[in-house]
């Protein structure tokens, strides 16, 4: 049986079977396998693990465990918590309306982010009106319907993943400061921020940037290395606000200070730190990697709540929570009628109610007419049971987005 325990409780004997560490990017300690030393739980210890899973029917045993399907139910109770709680943000054109323009811009900005990182390759000065004005379309775009950009970034190139992370990143901040009454000129900044927050990257070698397998010691300390390069990068140069170098250089800080490069912890972190900190864990690991399989987004969303007090900060996540949705874009959830649908925007009223393209009929494990659902409208009988793994049923979510 797999069970969750906590670091203080790991005994030599016991089989890990997930570590429970994707809140750490590119973490390179294995994932599985017997305990073996005392050695090997002081290493991870000293990741700023707290918690993590173990197969009691390979390994041993101990009282305080506390089964998977508990804390399944338990992460579940404070996600239909959150669902409770109205959204904030509220298009005013209809997101058919918006999504021609949306696409035109998403598409200029994965390719403006591939050429600053291009240019800074060649040595090159990085163009900042250019990512300012990009800064400004897409809060256009995010304040006539936020759905739109939030939807495209769905769709995802993992040959494409440091570009469309940035642009990812910057949309869901934008949606996440928006919802938190945050003025126009703090949402641009810290917009700017996001787009860049990778671009110290560059400077890493490609063989560890792109290495499928476990990283060494010295290739991780590399990898972390990259947001002291882009700090350095970004520091004095002329149109980089100190909000915008903030949020790219504290987007790997955590609360309990396992983050890095400078291991703050708490009140030394920002707001703007603590929330970017948020957004990055959750797009990262509902993306598909080199190294990883991305979650589907209802199971990244209670991850980040299972995450919380510990590495994130639990009243930031559940405002994220709140501006994205129980049912974030993107997720596939099985109706009462035994129908599935892609979630292709949320409610503004009740975010249990959100827009779907229904495709599918789990009865007869077949595709049928696809059509919109709005759970709002009155007429509506049918209701969301659950999220659901698009791979259980090897649907494309992306082609119905």
């Amino acid at each position: 049986m797999k069970k969750r325990i906590s670091i203080k409780n790991l005994q030599v004997g016991m089989y890990i079977t997930d570590m429970n560490n994707d809140w750490i990017p590119h973490n390179n300690f294995k994932r599985k396998g017997f305990i073996r030393s005392e050695e090997v739980i002081d290493k991870i210890s000293k990741l700023g693990i707290t918690e993590l899973y173990i197969d009691t029917e390979k390994g041993t045993d101990h009282q305080d465990a506390i089964p998977i399907d508990e804390i399944e139910k338990d992460n579940q109770r404070k996600l239909d918590k959150a669902g409770e709680l109205k959204p904030h943000n509220k298009p005013t054109i209809a997101l058919a309306d918006e999504m021609v323009t949306a696409s035109k811009i998403h598409n200029e900005a994965i390719g403006l982010v591939n050429n600053v990182m291009d240019n800074v390759k060649l040595g090159q000065a990085i163009d900042i009106s250019s990512i300012d004005e990009l800064a400004d379309n897409m809060l256009g775009s995010i304040f006539r319907n936020h759905h739109a950009l939030t939807c495209l970034g769905c769709i995802r190139n993992k040959d494409s993943y440091l570009m469309e992370h940035s642009v990812n990143l910057s949309v869901l901040m934008s949606v996440y400061c928006r919802s938190m009454s945050m003025d126009k000129e703090t949402m641009h900044q810290t917009m700017v921020g996001a787009l860049l927050h990778d671009i110290g990257k560059v400077m890493v070698p490609d063989e560890i940037l792109h290495k499928p397998g476990r990283l060494t010691d010295s290739e991780f300390t590399e990898m972390k290395h990259h947001v002291v390069y882009g700090r350095d990068m970004l520091k004095g140069m002329e149109g980089v606000s100190e909000l915008s170098l903030t949020t790219m250089a504290q987007h790997h800080e955590r609360i309990d200070g396992s983050g890095y490069p400078d291991g703050l912890k708490g009140n030394e972190i920002s707001q703007h730190g603590k929330m970017v900190a948020i957004v990055d864990v959750y797009d990262a690991i509902t993306a598909d990697r080199c190294y990883h399989k991305g979650m589907t987004p209802n199971m990244g969303i209670k991850k980040l709540l299972e995450w919380s007090d510990s590495h994130l900060d639990r009243a930031l996540v559940n405002h994220f929570i709140r501006c994205i949705g129980i049912y974030p874009v993107g997720s596939l959830v099985l109706l009462e009628s035994g129908r599935l649908g892609a979630v292709i925007e949320s409610n503004e009223f009740d975010q249990r109610l959100p827009t779907l393209r229904v495709m599918y009929h789990t009865k007869f494990r077949s595709y049928i007419k696809t059509e919109v659902l709005n759970l709002a409208q009155p007429k509506v009988q049918d209701r969301i049971v659950k999220a659901v793994d698009p791979a259980d049923y090897q649907i494309p979510v992306k082609d119905f987005l």
